[in-house]
C-alpha cells in the first residue's frame, strides 16, 4: 500500500520505518528533507508538501507536535485538503485538542475525506519497537479497513468511539500520570528526608499492596537517577498535554483540583528553561522544596532492585 507520513520527529520516525518494514511504500514529507533521510534512504518518496503527499496517496498518517500544526498540515496553504480526492482517509497520531479533531472531521467530511483522530502512547522506544498503543475515533469501517496499517505501528490498535474520542482516551491517560508523578515526588521526598535512603525506600514500597501493581516502578527510570537527559518525552509536551485535558475539564464542566495543581508543577519546571528535558524533571522542583540533596542513585543498583524481582 502506498501511505503518506507527515511528522518524522521523535515519534513519528519510527512508526513510519515501522510502516516500511512491513512492506509499505512511503511518500514522507517534513520541515526539512533532512528529517526523512533514513526513511528515503530506505525507498520512501520524498514530497515537497502536504497536499503533494495528498495528491499521491489514499491513506496519511500525521504525527505533529502541537493542534496547531496539525491545522496548518490539514487546511493551510498547500494543506492534505488541496490534495486529498474523494474516498480518502486521514488519521492523525498527535496528541490534539478534542475540539480541534471534531471540528477537522466535520470540514473532511465535506469532501468526503475520513479523518480519524489517533494519538498513540508508548514513546519513542515504542514507536521505534512497535510496541505501542494507537487509540482511534472516528468512523469503525474507516479503523477496520486500514487496521493492518495502525497494526504495523502499534500492536495495541484500539476503536475507541466517535470522533474525538480518541483523544480524550489519550488526555485521560497522561493528565493522570502527571499527577501521579508529582504525588510521588511529593511523598518520597518527604520519605527521604526523615531518614530513609532512596534506594532502600523505592526497595520496600515496591512490595506494598500499590507497589506489586507495579505503581512506583516509573520512579526507576529518572527520579532516581537524577537523570532527565535525553528526554523519554519532553516537559514542554506533556505540558501541552496536561493544558489540553485542562481545557477539556473546564469545556465538560469537570472540576479537576490535582490535575490543575500538576499543571502548575509543569509550568512552573517550564519556566526554569527545561522544557526539552524528561517531563518528569518537575521531580527537581519538589527536591528543591523539600531541602534535601539532589538524588542520584546508581542505575545498576536499581537495577538489581528491578531484577530481584523478575526472578
Amino acid at each position: 500500500m502506498k501511505i503518506g507520513f507527515i511528522g518524522l520527529g521523535m515519534m513519528g520516525a519510527g512508526m513510519a520505518s515501522n510502516l516500511q518494514k512491513a512492506g509499505h511504500d512511503l511518500v514522507v514529507n517534513d520541515l526539512t528533507r533532512q528529517a526523512a533521510s533514513a526513511h528515503l534512504n530506505a525507498g520512501a518518496t520524498w514530497a515537497e508538501t502536504p497536499r503533494a503527499v495528498a495528491q499521491a496517496c489514499d491513506l496519511v498518517f500525521t504525527s505533529l507536535p502541537t493542534p496547531a500544526d496539525v491545522q496548518t498540515v490539514g487546511t493551510g496553504a498547500n494543506g492534505l485538503i488541496e490534495g486529498f480526492g474523494p474516498g480518502a482517509a486521514w488519521f492523525d497520531l498527535s496528541t490534539n485538542a478534542v475540539d480541534v479533531v471534531r471540528a477537522l472531521h466535520a470540514s473532511f467530511a465535506e469532501k468526503d475525506v475520513a479523518f480519524l483522530d489517533a494519538p498513540v502512547s508508548g514513546g519513542p522506544k515504542g514507536a521505534n519497537s512497535g510496541r505501542l498503543a494507537i487509540w482511534v475515533g472516528g468512523d469503525r469501517a474507516i479503523f477496520d479497513k486500514y487496521h493492518a496499517a495502525l497494526s504495523a505501528m502499534g500492536d495495541q490498535a484500539a476503536y475507541i468511539g466517535p470522533i474525538g474520542a480518541g483523544s480524550i482516551a489519550k488526555l485521560v491517560h497522561n493528565a493522570s500520570s502527571a499527577a501521579v508523578n508529582v504525588v510521588l515526588a511529593e511523598v518520597f521526598t518527604m520519605g527521604i528526608k526523615a531518614g530513609v535512603e532512596p534506594l532502600a525506600l523505592f526497595e520496600a514500597v515496591r512490595q506494598g499492596a500499590s507497589g506489586r501493581n507495579r505503581m512506583f516502578d516509573r520512579l526507576s527510570d529518572h527520579f532516581l537517577t537524577g537523570s532527565y537527559d535525553p528526554a523519554d518525552f519532553a516537559l514542554r509536551l506533556l505540558h501541552k498535554d496536561v493544558s489540553l485535558a485542562c481545557q477539556l475539564a473546564r469545556e465538560v464542566q469537570v472540576p479537576m483540583r490535582l490535575t490543575n495543581l500538576a499543571l502548575m508543577e509543569l509550568t512552573e519546571a517550564l519556566n526554569r528553561g527545561w522544557g526539552t528535558r524528561d517531563s518528569r524533571v518537575g521531580s527537581l522542583l519538589q527536591q528543591e522544596r523539600a531541602g534535601i540533596p539532589p538524588i542520584a542513585v546508581a542505575a545498576d543498583k536499581i537495577k538489581a532492585v528491578l531484577d530481584a524481582d523478575a526472578k
